[in-house]
């Protein structure tokens, strides 16, 4: 039996010092970024990026055989533990979404050649990508209804189809797209996966669609210091005849689902830590300003509800954060692809985003005008972390899940229900009464 929550303490000092980094160095480059162009970014994030590459620390989330670090789904997630607490870390340690779960998919499904052209250069940092699989008209939790068609034309597959939702469509080198290839499939196995590079003919990227988190997302300037065009935003893209090389296909037809599956598991847990990181810096300010806020002659830490916000923030920080590194765990040791590791993603996937707003809310709650105020990163960590509930699926979907994985395993009675006590007393009088009628007997 072997229950360890400590860390390795060699690993524990790359921790230490991806905490120092990112507090230090990286949120204040992110304060002052705002209003550079791509180019100038570059320059700025340049020698930050180099500092990571020397502590061996770029593209920790996959193997070294693919240009990263071989750590685990769970000292990766806390890696993104401390990386969530800036917007710009995980670009800093390229390891960021969309880029990322793309680079997963291209590993486990794209041939060498297709990785020598995008998985290896996406993995140095040198171009960034797009995950295409969202569509307007059709409800997102249901992707088996996406109506993007594929067909193959010669030696091309012609799309036509209509996405937004894509993230960085607007700024990436290419897409990883997801289309119906045969309609008349199984439902799982309608659908595949397709690199279409950035400018190909028939791809049109119409906008930039406005957010909660990026309501006009073309305003990156001095006044919206959070917004960076290297992040790119959530893009409307229209596929009219678009057509690519059949080699642009990664895996076989008809496996799409199957590849987005394994692009999205460790992907979850990813961003569940990276949202923890954001709970413990809501928590952090909620607890300096209990401390520092006087009203009516007392500390805001003297007063009864404030205590209780701050202790049920607390347990609900480290409830979450332990759900989430022991459903890593289980990906570390049992795969990702099994019941156990897809209740548990599902788990964490609707319930730690809801503990993330809740804690922000009573930040800002704490924080009074303040707190309702741009001069504090709340009210755009709350805006932000509402995506989250939608995002990779909708909190509703992953409850689903997580219901019809326990009841398979729960078995259906007749009559009364099993802990129905006059039937369970009639069964121990039969089993065990002779035991309680021989001691009364000897009294």
């Amino acid at each position: 039996m072997a229950w360890d929550f400590s860390t390795e303490a060699d690993f524990q000092e790359k921790l230490d010092w991806i905490r120092d980094f990112v507090d230090n160095e990286i949120i204040p480059i992110e304060l002052i970024q705002g209003g550079l162009n791509q180019s100038q970014l570059d320059q700025l994030w340049a020698p930050l990026k180099e500092k990571v590459k020397a502590k061996n620390l770029w593209s920790p989330h996959l193997g070294p055989e693919h240009g990263g670090q071989g750590m685990g789904q769970l000292k990766l997630g806390l890696i993104h533990e401390i990386l969530g607490r800036s917007e710009l870390a995980p670009e800093i340690f390229n390891c960021q979404g969309p880029d990322s779960g793309n680079a997963e998919l291209l590993a486990v499904g794209a041939t060498e050649a297709q990785r020598e052209r995008w998985l290896y250069p996406l993995m140095r940092g040198e171009v960034r990508s797009t995950f295409s699989l969202t569509e307007p008209h059709i409800a997102s939790s249901d992707p088996t209804a996406i109506t993007t068609q594929c067909k193959q034309d010669g030696d091309e597959w012609v799309i036509n189809g209509h996405k937004w939702y894509a993230s960085n469509a607007s700024v990436s080198d290419f897409t990883v797209l997801m289309a119906v290839t045969n309609s008349d499939a199984a439902p799982h196995q309608r659908a595949s996966m397709l690199v279409v590079p950035r400018g190909t003919p028939g791809m049109t990227v119409v906008r930039d669609v406005g957010t909660m988190s990026h309501p006009m997302h073309q305003t990156d300037d001095q006044l919206a210091p959070f917004i960076s065009d290297r992040i790119g935003g959530h893009s409307e893209v229209l596929f009219d005849n678009c057509r690519v090389p059949l080699d642009h296909m990664i895996g076989q037809p008809g496996e799409g689902f199957l590849l987005a599956q394994k692009r999205l598991g460790g992907g979850r847990i990813h961003h569940c830590m990276r949202i923890i990181g954001q709970c413990h810096m809501a928590f952090e300010m909620m607890c300096e300003r209990a401390v520092s806020r006087q009203t009516k002659g007392k500390t805001l830490a003297q007063l009864q509800m404030v205590q209780d916000s701050i202790a049920e923030s607390a347990v609900e920080i480290e409830t979450a954060r332990l759900l989430t590194l022991k459903a890593a765990w289980t990906i570390d040791t049992r795969g990702g692809h099994g019941s156990e590791s897809r209740t548990e993603i599902a788990m964490l996937k609707f319930h730690v985003p809801r503990i993330l707003l809740t804690i922000i809310d009573r930040a800002i709650q704490l924080h009074g005008a303040l707190g309702y105020t741009t001069d504090l990163p709340l009210e755009y960590m709350y805006r932000s972390g509402r995506a989250l509930r939608i995002a990779d699926g909708a909190d509703e979907v992953h409850k689903q899940t997580v219901a019809r994985q326990l009841l398979k395993s729960t078995t259906a009675v007749e009559g009364f229900p099993s802990m129905h006590i006059p039937t369970r007393k009639k069964d121990a009088w039969e089993k065990f009464g002779h035991l309680v009628s021989a001691i009364k007997k000897n009294e």
